[in-house]
């Protein structure tokens, strides 16, 4: 059954560097919405690819020793072969250094020039070189940029612009119009409040001052800058062109979402809409900007050394793990976490005891008491019934959590669905019936009802654990897994039989394996040091350590976070008369009754932020004395409130 088609597209990933689990999320995150929708009965067209042009690539190649093409072409396929590793069923994987695509986005720039749309005149602004981003005075955060924190520099050149002021209310009265565009609706307001309504400045869309870009047609002294390049690979993989698209292009676009890190949600939401408003084509139908997966409490970052890589997590406990953990682990809304511990304790409970268990078990004592066969379900009791409508339930759940991309609460309801028939086992007791012949129809009814329960369990699952679904389906010598078929429970035949039962999921020895990941982390540090200086790691001058505010405090209270095992909630007197509060991730290293009454260093002056419900008014000041031991610098002594210099 076609229901349509259906365009969804991920950002592209910029070729600087090889990306770590955090971007891989994103990915993953719209095969999952990609195979889902195929699995409905959709047309689906899934477009993901790298951004491949730009200063920082042009200085990474230059520290490298090789020319920027030779190095994009390496981080691309690294990045084309974590997608593949992570078994992603993209339609297309577009490259901006493609042919086609560069000559389109000439086109699509001469045409917006030649309308009036671009113009030609000088930009004078604070330019961060990683971001690739301009900013104004106003704009900054402390001095720095706004969106990485690192330094800007005084740029002026002369440049080309779009002319974001002339569509400014056209595309605020779409944004208001169209409720469902930009998703979810906290981003909305953030784009309405924060960007649009104060006004929009006119944007710069070329440079001079670096050649690794597409050239401007008509002007070689210039080539086209970031946005323009990077927003059009979404209509130029499917043949759009300025002098007449493709029928693939006609068939798909629009987009129906395209799938972003909400970090960039300004760009797509004002940029590409304006852009897509010039050029007089329709606007994609949804923007979701989900949120970002971090390393414990902290954005993951190479210069900080918390780094994950999708494809050696793999290694080490498959795919279709690093799938199920990315999936269920990241809220709709909020950032998600990521930790070796979290990753371990959810392989071993979810996956090698919730749902490898109810697999092996039942397919087992198929084996057992009927030979492998597959009873008719013949002698029915009120439990099936309760068993037949969660599992019924659970088809309806999904469908309604993935088409609002609630993605952790949709597999979230499959292993809720497993949960319920082990709970099934414990209430049938097989073994139990196994001992009476006069029990054997009913027997045989329990293990059908457990049977079918774990083939819906496994259609359901092949949106988001594709090869541990088809592993199921095999265990149980099932082909039945069209979507249509989870209408009714009872599709699978009786009669047949079952096949072996074998342990979908290993569970993972935590000390052997930390071992291994210790290794992996002290290879990549090494391997991080050479570009340490392109990231922005650089010294600092008096000026900037001047703006730290440290002082004394003494801790007056100490109690553990509930909801964070790694924080301590700290109640300080830092000498203003009014407590301050600090969580603090110190808990694996010190009690409670270990810190009150001890003097610590805090940072004063650091902007508050709120972890795991705690608003955190400070930093306070520890040694990395090893990998596994910290130690925070007491100062008894000295009067609360004592500025450190």
């Amino acid at each position: 059954m076609n229901k349509g088609k259906f365009y969804i597209t991920t950002a592209i990933a910029y070729t600087s560097r090889k990306p770590h689990i955090g971007n891989s999320y994103e990915i993953v995150l719209t095969d999952a919405i990609a195979r889902y929708k195929r699995l409905q009965g959709y047309d689906v067209y899934f477009l993901t690819g790298t951004d491949e042009h730009g200063q920082k690539i042009e200085e990474y190649a230059k520290a490298a020793g090789v020319s920027p093409k030779e190095y994009v072409d390496k981080v691309a396929a690294e990045i084309r072969g974590i997608c593949d590793t992570l078994n992603t069923t993209y339609d297309k994987f577009i490259r901006t250094t493609d042919d086609y695509h560069e000559k389109v986005v000439q086109k699509i720039f001469k045409k917006l020039y030649d309308q009036g749309d671009i113009y030609k005149s000088e930009y004078e602004g604070l330019y961060c070189t990683p971001c690739e981003s301009f900013w104004t005075e106003s704009q900054l955060v402390d001095g720095k940029c706004p969106d990485c924190g690192r330094e800007v520099k005084k740029a002026k050149e002369e440049a080309y612009f779009l002319r974001l002021s002339k569509y400014q209310k056209q595309l605020e009265d779409y944004i208001e119009n169209n409720d469902g565009f930009i998703y979810p609706e906290s981003r909305k307001k953030e784009m309405l409040n924060n960007f649009i309504k104060p006004g929009l400045q006119d944007l710069c869309v070329s440079r001079t001052s670096f050649k690794w870009g597409i050239p401007v047609s008509f002007d070689d002294n210039h080539v086209i800058y970031v946005w323009i390049d990077a927003l059009s690979n979404y209509i130029t993989a499917l043949g759009y062109d300025p002098d007449g698209s493709s029928d693939l292009y006609k068939k798909y676009w629009p987009a129906d979402v395209h799938i972003i890190g909400k970090d960039i949600v300004r760009f797509h939401t004002i940029y590409w809409p304006i852009m897509l408003m010039a050029l007089g084509e329709e606007l994609p139908k949804q923007v979701y900007g989900h949120p970002w997966l971090l390393f414990g409490e902290d954005k993951m970052s190479k210069s900080k050394g918390n780094v994950i890589y999708a494809d050696e997590l793999s290694k080490l406990i498959g795919v279709d793990a690093v799938r199920y953990y990315l999936l269920s682990e990241m809220p709709h809304a909020n950032d998600g976490s990521i930790s070796y511990s979290t990753i371990i304790e959810r392989f071993n409970s979810d996956l090698a005891n919730t749902l490898g268990n109810l697999v092996n078990r039942t397919v087992a004592m198929t084996n057992k008491y009927f030979s492998g066969t597959v009873m008719a379900p013949t002698c029915a009791d009120n439990v099936d019934e309760e068993l037949k409508s969660f599992a019924l339930e659970t088809v309806k759940t999904v469908e309604d959590k993935m088409e609002t991309y609630h993605i952790a609460d949709a597999v979230e309801a499959v292993m809720n669905l497993a949960k319920r028939c082990n709970k099934y086992i414990d209430e049938t007791a097989p073994w139990a019936l196994a001992k009476d012949e006069a029990n054997r129809e009913r027997l045989g009814t329990v293990l059908y009802n457990l049977l079918e329960g774990i083939r819906f369990i496994s259609v359901l699952l092949s949106s988001f654990m594709p090869e541990t679904s088809k592993a199921i389906l095999a265990q149980i010598n099932c082909d039945i897994e069209d979507y249509e078929s989870l209408s009714t429970f009872g599709a699978l035949k009786a009669g047949g039989t079952v096949g072996t039962a074998t342990p979908l999921f290993a569970r993972i020895d935590a000390e052997k394996m930390m071992e291994e990941i210790k290794a992996q982390q002290e290879a990549a540090q090494k391997n991080e040091k050479k570009f340490s200086e392109i990231e922005g790691i650089a010294q600092i001058g008096i000026e900037d350590f001047a703006k730290v505010d440290l002082r004394v405090a003494k801790i007056t209270d100490c109690e553990p976070v509930k909801r964070a095992k790694k924080l301590l909630k700290l109640t300080l007197n830092d000498g203003t008369g009014t407590p301050r509060t600090v969580a603090s991730g110190i808990a694996k290293w010190y009690k409670p009754e270990d810190l009150i009454g001890k003097s610590i260093i805090v940072v004063s002056n650091l902007k508050p932020a709120v972890l795991c419900g705690v608003e955190s008014q400070g930093m306070i000041l520890a040694a990395d004395c090893s990998e596994e031991d910290v130690k925070v610098i007491f100062v008894d002594g000295i009067p609360e409130g004592s500025k450190v210099r």
